[in-house]
């Protein structure tokens, strides 16, 4: 009898441990698709104080259309605020490392929200890791300088690449400022080729202090992208000046764990009929309103 009790309880460890094992770890189980949101009663956005799109009042242009899809989607509405190195172990579960366009996925994270919406570029490494909505902001890469560098702004030839190649012959001997693992960082711009004297801003710093930096004299120039580059021609009149692009036009979007395919194609269907309806631009013009002299084409109905 007492052999048996012995054995009923090995067996009951055994099965214990398999359990630790093989289930799945906690993080993917708290990823979640549109019926777990709505079963939930609540939609996660993660943000990052960055520019106009999340403001540290905790408004701003992603605040607001999260909002109201929170609204469309009959749950109420939460920002959760994370960083630029935690937001896709946030979003995702899954810690990475970009190497070119491909990642390394390096360990586990707790997920703490639904969806990403805090002007996230689209970048081919970041693909492979989360799906992307449609493209939401238009965006690019600008080289910016203090008002009373040397450098001057190139003359727009009216072709993207030409304009490229004309601010990279400027930055020989130039020290230019980039942050890794981002859209600022220099590696995907070949800034080392150019013979600039490449600097890393700190990951953990807000990339918005990048431009202060220049007029700091910490560094000649910053890569910087657009939206925040608006904004900072707007807060530091006169200081600052946009030499030219160093990136194609890119795109922002909102961005969602690969298991929530459903989650995604409920915002697609909402931003479609914001834009439809002109609310989409209506936010946009509140926080942006220089933007439609510069991609007009990307706010049409």
């Amino acid at each position: 009898m007492n052999m048996n009790k012995w054995f009923q309880k090995g067996i009951l460890m055994l099965m214990a441990v398999a359990i630790c094992l093989f289930s799945p770890p906690v993080a993917a189980v708290n990823a979640r698709d549109l019926d777990e949101v709505i079963k939930a009663g609540r939609l996660r956005h993660l943000g990052i104080q960055y520019a106009n799109f999340v403001t540290k009042e905790k408004t701003g242009l992603d605040v607001e259309m999260m909002q109201q899809f929170a609204a469309h989607l009959g749950v109420a509405y939460e920002l959760v605020e994370t960083n630029w190195q935690d937001i896709l172990p946030d979003l995702t579960g899954k810690k990475v490392k970009p190497k070119g366009d491909d990642i390394d996925i390096v360990g586990d994270s707790p997920v703490r929200g639904d969806i990403i919406a805090t002007g996230f570029t689209i970048l081919p490494w970041r693909t492979k890791i989360v799906d992307f909505s449609e493209p939401t902001f238009p965006s690019g890469v600008w080289l910016i300088a203090r008002a009373d560098s040397p450098l001057q702004p190139i003359q727009p030839s009216g072709n993207v690449d030409l304009d490229i190649r004309a601010v990279k012959t400027l930055l020989k001997n130039r020290s230019v400022l980039g942050l890794k693992d981002s859209c600022l960082d220099t590696d995907l711009y070949g800034m080392i080729e150019t013979g600039a004297e490449v600097k890393q801003f700190a990951s953990d710093r807000n990339l918005e202090e990048m431009i202060p930096a220049v007029i700091a004299r910490m560094t000649d120039t910053t890569l910087m992208d657009v939206p925040v580059a608006l904004v900072a021609l707007e807060q530091w009149p006169g200081e600052i000046k946009v030499i030219g692009p160093v990136s194609p036009q890119q795109g922002m979007a909102c961005a969602f764990p690969k298991s929530s395919p459903n989650l995604r194609q409920a915002f697609n269907e909402f931003f479609k009929q914001s834009k439809a309806n002109g609310n989409y631009q209506k936010l946009v013009a509140k926080y942006y309103p220089s933007v439609f002299s510069y991609y007009p084409e990307f706010f049409k109905k």
